[in-house]
């Protein structure tokens, strides 16, 4: 098996993968008409040939004996820092179970961190069970839901983040300048889930016995609001956590 670039002779390889993927991890929750208009627009040939030579979003595949097996897409958004999105990780059914979806990850997350992001975020739909226990297998920490819609019908749809350094260590605890330019430290393996990003606890020091107040993962601002019910608000971007019932840490 051998993980590389995309090229334009891979579009039909990668075409029969998309296909088989999506209708093995997602055809009870989306229908096979759905699954048909999205294929038809996410992977075209046309729209295929525009993307692949695109430096800024790196795609990956993994073949064997020739044909391609597997696929990953990614792309670089600049924010207040450099983000490593993926957008897609498909792996052919046949072909799961060995490891190629973790050398596919392993590629773009290597190839990310070379173009400078700091931070990697994923996104599964919640009926993908597999894709959801994959990103929580790589190291991936949960960082909010929100809902999308597909052919006019809403999913939920979970965001997974890792923080990592230039050679791939992944970033647990890290020191952030605060508003009065003294060193912070954000636990992010201390995620609170909210709407748009997770709420890290930052600390006024390494060993995390002094909590200082919380980071908004969406806009790393650190004004956050708490009110006395332990709802979060980004006053900044409006990010929000509230409490549920449903929620973990109140039952």
């Amino acid at each position: 098996m051998n993980v590389r670039e995309a090229t334009i002779d891979d579009i039909e390889g990668i075409r029969r993968v998309a296909r088989e993927s999506f209708e093995a991890s997602y055809e009870e929750a989306l229908g096979a008409d759905r699954i048909e208009r999205g294929i038809e627009s996410w992977y075209s040939t046309e729209t295929l040939r525009g993307e692949l030579p695109d430096d800024a979003r790196p795609f990956f595949v993994a073949t064997a004996d020739g044909d391609v097996v597997a696929f990953a897409q990614s792309y670089l958004a600049s924010r207040r820092e450099t983000v490593g999105e993926i957008d897609w990780i498909h792996v052919s059914p046949e072909y799961r179970g060995r490891g190629i979806g973790s050398r596919l990850l392993e590629r773009v997350e290597a190839e990310l961190r070379d173009r400078g992001a700091t931070r990697i975020e994923g996104r599964v739909l919640l009926a993908n069970e597999t894709g959801t226990a994959f990103y929580e297998r790589e190291g991936y920490s949960e960082a909010g839901d929100r809902d999308v819609d597909i052919g006019g019908e809403t999913f939920r749809e979970r965001l997974y983040v890792k923080f990592v350094t230039g050679d791939g260590e992944q970033v647990l605890t890290e020191a952030r300048s605060g508003p009065d330019g003294t060193l912070r430290y954000v636990a992010f393996d201390e995620a609170v889930r909210a709407s748009q990003g997770a709420f890290y606890p930052v600390y006024a020091d390494r060993e995390r016995t002094d909590l200082y107040g919380w980071m908004c993962g969406n806009c790393d601002s650190f004004d956050v609001a708490i009110d006395t019910m332990d709802r979060y608000e980004c006053v900044e971007c409006g990010n929000r956590r509230k409490p549920a019932r449903w929620d973990a840490a109140y039952l």
